[in-house]
């Protein structure tokens, strides 16, 4: 099987070079990089005006399979991840039941064989049954095939089993993803801490929250020498603790989503329950703080921190609501719109965000397009703009709060192990 990708604007994020070139595929892999490739084909996409990138990793994806299907499942995220040009995800462990036990793990990746051809490699809890009180089987869990662990949704309170666990991972060579948030300061809160809470007369999830707990877990990360990677970022000042410890050689990275670049907590007045996410859209003050860490390197990489819930869960109003937003369908268009056409960063560098970064953090072998990898790709037209329409999407959740936003970023071809699973219009 020959498929020839003809006069795309390929964009490496490993040399951030960006140069006109024909792609051939052959038998799932990259065959050959260069101009003027004449070969019969199976397949030829003429990519003139387009970009042609390494597939889409997006290292924070909810699922909800097993047991929340209603919300999402296997299948249909990886039909959404397809849609937004993603070719790998990572999914969290937050189900139910849980994915603590090696007989989860293997749901999960004969499931995801089944589907669309989207890359799904499932992250594996840290704690039994996410209770932060006894460690799961690290090597049971990596044995059956976790890229990771996780406790996201529940940050580990108890220092001490963060510091067990970090310990363990660095043995088992398994990355920690932590959801920093010190429960005590935000449990039942449901926007951040400042002028919107006080307008809404609620308690807010305070900044220091975060903050806490991201300079306790890059601590133990150095005390350790386990790695530890900071889930979905949201504050300038836990940016800058990453920062610091970065230059102290810590093994510690961090991801953002497309909601904290770009919405602020006023968001929260406009959309209600739409808007409320964990953890919670901040200020104006924030979002510069992210895209500093973006633009710097700070912030490795933008995953999704895909969350779906239903129409009947997200109208019960914003004290009572579930936190989260989907993104897989969005969040290519959303940072084009923010980051690359405001002129704020380059395209490899948003590339390498969303590619090869997130890729290397998991230790899985996609993100790149050198001869003999992966056929993984996503082709799109940066410039085409389009209207995001949750009716449209391919995930079951709707509740995203750029619904009616104009954005300028279209995926046309999502490709994964050389086949296309997704083609614009289909």
């Amino acid at each position: 099987m020959k498929l020839l990708i003809k006069n795309g604007r390929l964009v490496d994020p490993v040399s951030a070079a960006v140069f006109l070139t024909d792609l051939l595929v052959e038998n799932g892999k990259v065959a050959l990089v260069e101009r003027g490739i004449q070969v019969q084909a199976d397949q030829t996409i003429q990519a003139s005006g387009l970009v042609v990138s390494p597939g889409l990793v997006d290292m924070h994806v909810h699922l909800r399979d097993p047991g929340l299907t209603y919300k999402e499942d296997i299948l249909t995220g990886a039909l959404a991840a397809a849609r937004g040009g993603i070719t790998s995800l990572a999914c969290m462990a937050n189900t139910s039941p849980v994915l603590d036990s090696p007989e989860q793990i293997r749901y999960v990746k004969e499931k995801a064989s089944t589907g669309c051809g989207v890359n799904i490699y499932p992250v594996g809890a840290v704690s039994r049954g996410l209770q932060g009180e006894e460690l799961t089987d690290f090597e049971a869990l990596k044995q059956a095939g976790a890229v990771a662990l996780s406790d996201d949704g529940n940050n580990i309170d108890d220092a001490n089993l963060m510091r067990d666990a970090l310990i363990r991972g660095r043995r088992q060579k398994l990355t920690i993803l932590a959801h920093c948030e010190n429960t005590t300061m935000v449990d039942g809160r449901a926007v951040n801490e400042g002028s919107v809470s006080r307008q809404l007369w609620l308690e807010g999830r305070p900044a220091i929250a975060e903050e806490l707990v991201v300079m306790r877990d890059a601590m133990l990360a150095e005390e350790t020498r386990g790695a530890v990677h900071i889930c979905h970022i949201s504050t300038a000042k836990a940016v800058d603790i990453v920062r610091r410890m970065k230059k102290k050689k810590v093994a510690v990275t961090c991801e953002t989503c497309p909601q904290y670049f770009t919405l602020t907590e006023d968001e929260i007045l406009v959309q209600g329950s739409q808007a409320r996410v964990n953890p919670p859209l901040r200020t104006e003050k924030d979002v510069r703080g992210i895209i500093a860490g973006l633009r710097d390197g700070t912030i490795d990489a933008i995953a999704t921190d895909h969350a779906p819930h239903s129409a009947e869960e997200k109208a019960r109003g914003l004290t009572r609501a579930p936190s989260g937003m989907v993104g897989l369908e969005t969040s290519l268009a959303v940072t084009l719109t923010q980051l690359y056409h405001t002129g704020k960063m380059e395209l490899p560098e948003i590339i390498r965000r969303m590619t090869v970064n997130p890729a290397g953090i998991l230790q899985i072998s996609k993100g790149r397009l050198s001869l003999g990898c992966d056929a993984d790709i996503t082709v799109f037209d940066p410039d085409e703009e389009w209207i995001v329409d949750p009716e449209q999407f391919a995930s079951k959740g709707r509740n995203t709060p750029f619904a009616g936003r104009k954005v300028k970023g279209k995926v046309k071809y999502t490709i994964a192990g050389g086949r296309i699973i997704y083609r614009d219009g289909m």
